[in-house]
């Protein structure tokens, strides 16, 4: 298992960062991931616009898992409509 930086922006709407946030960590836990750490960064301004938005929540998890299941969580991130963007990033040991 590696090291991974995963950050999430999630819509402003409480109703929809919620229900997003819940099926996040649902499919996180379903493809056995291990979170170690959750950092709540925040509202801010986007550099472009998402999905006719201008501003995101941000959330930096750092979890472990396999990195064969990462082109996994990536299909299924795309189908959650309670996301604006996403990224993994690997940390380097």
């Amino acid at each position: 298992m590696r090291q991974y930086e995963l950050t999430v922006i999630f819509p402003l709407e409480e109703d929809q960062y919620q229900a997003g946030r819940e099926q996040l960590l649902t499919d996180l836990g379903a493809n056995g991931v291990e979170i170690e750490k959750t950092d709540e960064v925040g509202d801010r301004d986007l550099a472009y616009e998402i999905k006719k938005r201008q501003r995101g929540r941000y959330v930096l998890f750092t979890i472990k898992v396999d990195p064969a299941k990462i082109t996994v969580m990536d299909r299924i991130f795309k189908l959650n409509a309670n996301l604006l963007k996403y990224l993994f990033v690997r940390v380097d040991e």
